[in-house]
């Protein structure tokens, strides 16, 4: 999909009033429609079935306007108890899940549902006429107003679903179900997706860097470089990847990003540098500058670094000492860990971007497997090593994702966060509880340090059955 095409999705979809202002004018169209058959095949049609009858225009009138006013009323309380469930979730989970339940489906149906059966009912009413009112003409469209009763019967139906669907979609597993989900769908769509094609031979590519981008640098070599500066302030939330590599490609440059999606940029602040500075002209300065898009919010379309904080921060809450719930916590360690196994056995990107015909364009910021373990198990060390059942799950979740790490290095990342935690664990713990988890982490070192690792994390009775 158009990078442009996936922005504005990701910002319809997170909106509230794009499904309900959708149905609102489709319910407008049905009206007219529904109106204009009426006019054209009449109310004969209806006495061939005993089960219904032709309306007069008084009881057209009512039936109507008892749909219509129930359902702006509905409507309304529907708006309240969605907002009630919004301000629950951000005090107890945190204000960033708030766009989580924003682009709820469910919630946003829900409300476009009696709307669209609201207008619908007020643009049939008004085609209501009685023979007094017409000179002796009266219409009642009758088909009309039997979709009308349809449509109310179809809101109900939608109001019991939302009864239902606000107290499970509150509910901490069905939030962190979600953000896991997305976590892992993101996982899958970054990588190994990247901007141009990754070298084969990184060494090689490297001395492809121009002097001016070299940490070795001179200070002549240093000006050979333009910087293309941010005229906004706020939290990068998309970069067009496609239009970085066709504008470095087209005006022949090597462009060394200096901000990904995710970080806070201020005015002035270098978003990229380009080299050489003399074919990137002003328009070419304006078109790599609007390769980013700025806002006032984090956005989860390209920054996984934001759903990993959404689960870091609702196990800290969790496990502060005003909640005390270990538990929710466990739960998302079990996310993290499902995420960074997906992650351990990928192959992730060069930072050195070539294009089609093998000529470095883009330096971009290096992904790691140790940058997302220090922004997941990193951040909740410290949390985790005040309660024993957080601190053997952390461990067993370091297990799982030590399944998946093929490479030594990886594994050493692993072990690293393995042996912070004990070291944290010596201070906020004591007695059996530090005993149980220092034991769990030595079985986890002793495993890693086999040969035969992946068997060893198998068997060990430890990791069976995902114990906490």
């Amino acid at each position: 999909m158009n990078a442009g095409l996936r922005r504005l999705a990701d910002y319809l979809g997170s909106s509230y009033w794009f499904v309900p202002t959708l149905m609102a004018f489709a319910a407008i169209l049905l009206a007219g429609g529904m109106v204009a058959l009426d006019s054209y095949i009449g109310s004969a049609w209806m006495d061939g079935y005993v089960w219904l009858y032709a309306s007069r225009p008084d009881g057209a009138r009512q039936v109507l306007s008892s749909i219509g006013g129930s359902m702006i009323t509905v409507a309304g309380t529907v708006f309240s108890v969605t907002i009630a469930a919004v301000v629950y979730a951000s005090g107890q989970y945190g204000p960033r899940l708030l766009t989580n339940f924003m682009r709820d489906r469910g919630n946003q149906v829900t409300l476009g549902t009696f709307i669209a059966t609201f207008l619908y009912c007020l643009l049939v009413l008004r085609t209501i006429h009685s023979p007094e009112e017409s000179d002796g003409a009266g219409f009642v469209p009758n088909l009309a107003l039997l979709v009308g009763v349809v449509l109310a019967l179809c809101s109900i139906g939608v109001l019991i679903y939302f009864i239902h669907h606000v107290p499970s979609k509150i509910h901490i597993n069905s939030v962190l179900e979600d953000v896991g989900d997305r976590l892992l769908r993101g996982v899958d769509d970054r990588f190994p997706r990247f901007v141009g094609e990754a070298p084969d031979d990184h060494q090689a590519a490297s001395s492809d860097i121009p002097a001016t981008f070299r940490d070795n640098a001179d200070a002549a070599a240093g000006r050979e470089r333009q910087s293309v500066k941010a005229k906004d302030t706020g939290y990068i939330q998309f970069l067009d990847d496609e239009a970085v590599m066709r504008l470095a490609k087209r005006h022949d440059l090597v462009l060394r990003l200096q901000y990904q999606p995710g970080d806070f940029v201020h005015v002035g602040r270098t978003l990229m540098e380009v080299s050489p500075p003399a074919p990137c002209d002003d328009d070419c300065t304006d078109a790599l500058r609007g390769v980013y898009t700025i806002g006032s919010r984090r956005s989860a379309l390209q920054d996984l670094r934001f759903l990993i904080d959404e689960l870091v921060e609702i196990a800290a809450r969790a496990l502060s000492p005003g909640v005390n719930d270990p538990f929710t916590a466990v739960t998302c360690l079990d996310w993290l860990g499902a995420a960074l196994s997906d992650l351990a056995e990928r192959s992730l990107p060069s930072h050195l971007r070539v294009d089609d015909e093998g000529t470095l364009r883009v330096i971009a910021h290096p992904v790691t497997f140790g940058s997302f373990m220090d922004r997941s198990f990193g951040a909740l060390a410290q949390y985790c090593a005040t309660d024993m059942i957080a601190a053997m799950r952390y461990l067993n979740a370091l297990g799982e994702v030590s399944l998946e790490c093929d490479q030594p290095d990886r594994r050493a990342v692993v072990r690293d966060y393995a042996d912070k935690l004990v070291e944290l664990a010596a201070e906020g713990l004591s007695g059996f509880n530090l005993a149980r988890v220092r034991e769990r982490a030595d079985e986890l070192r002793r495993a890693l340090d086999a040969p035969d690792f992946k068997r060893r994390l198998r068997d060990g009775t430890a990791w069976l059955a995902g114990t906490a």
